[in-house]
């Protein structure tokens, strides 16, 4: 057997950049990487951190994933239309009070997240099932198992990811096709930082004054301490993905940052979904020395070597 064809999506930088690097340059050479971003005026630090590996292992292609017509020209340009592993990776980001955000907003953050993903399976996957073999990878969230304050909508597209995917997956077993939810907590990327600096410059005058406060004064401070205490780098997000690539048999779920785990683990532990609700209430809005000394431990942990 040959090299497999990974299409990734979203390559112009963060996870997407990092993973399309790190699957070319493996020392096995066991990828012929596809890396595909919607604006090609933007390759430029992806051929940087291609180096050698460009045009021989990695080639870089125009997909965007808000348009069928462009997902179609991209995977027809492919010899036989043949993408072994779809890594779904491109998406969009949303936070700030819910007033704030208005319904096209909203549309078009999910025309990226979930439907972006739905129109690359829809395409690759009859293929996929033809062949009998295949790996879609879709690169969801911790926020994809729990919602977080101000996070509503970005939450939500992430929920859709999840259920889509949990869903397809059962079908997909039967033609030999794996399905894997990548999720990571807090990346340190300038996805994020653009994100971030976006909402220190929210106009918040559609919502009340409390929750304007919350936002600015709670909310975003903790949000900085939470990314500098536990945030990976896309380079750690992209070897943990490469390892449910190359695993025989990929978990449907796997989670990039055992130190967030217990986090996501609250959820599990109360079906009646009081205790994480409550657990975050109070570590936000009543215990501020609890949140700062958990972080305080958590920091510790990484720097003896807690990375996953």
């Amino acid at each position: 057997m040959g090299p497999r064809r990974v299409l990734v999506t979203g390559c112009s930088s963060g996870i997407g950049l990092a993973l399309a690097v790190r699957l070319a340059k493996d020392e096995l050479r066991r990828y012929k990487v596809v890396a595909t971003m919607r604006d090609l005026g933007k390759r430029g630090p992806l051929e940087t951190a291609a180096g050698d590996s460009l045009h021989k292992t990695l080639e870089i292609k125009k997909l965007d994933a808000c348009s069928e017509a462009s997902i179609k020209e991209c995977v027809d340009s492919l010899p036989n239309r043949q993408v072994d592993v779809l890594v779904s990776n491109a998406g969009a980001g949303m936070i700030g009070p819910l007033e704030c955000q208005s319904i096209a907003a909203m549309k078009e953050l999910f025309d990226t997240n979930f439907f972006g993903l739905a129109r690359l399976v829809k395409e690759v996957l009859p293929d996929m099932k033809q062949r009998k073999s295949g790996h879609i990878v879709v690169m969801s969230s911790v926020m994809g198992i729990q919602g977080l304050l101000f996070n509503d909508v970005y939450s939500a597209s992430k929920f859709a990811v999840e259920g889509f995917c949990e869903s397809l997956a059962v079908q997909a077993m039967k033609f030999n096709i794996k399905t894997t939810l990548v999720e990571p907590g807090p990346v340190v990327t300038e996805f994020e930082r653009k994100v971030y600096e976006d909402a220190e410059q929210m106009d918040l005058s559609e919502t009340d004054e409390e929750t304007a406060r919350i936002f600015r004064e709670i909310y975003l401070p903790y949000s900085k301490k939470v990314f500098s205490s536990l945030g990976q780098t896309p380079e750690e997000v992209a070897e943990q993905t490469l390892k449910v690539i190359t695993a025989k048999e990929p978990p449907l779920r796997h989670q990039t940052n055992r130190l967030y785990m217990p986090m996501t683990a609250l959820k599990h532990a109360d079906p009646t979904g009081r205790l994480p609700l409550d657990t975050f209430y109070k570590m936000i809005f009543k215990h501020d020395s609890v949140f700062n000394a958990t972080l305080g431990v958590l920091r510790m942990l990484k720097r003896r070597g807690g990375k996953p």
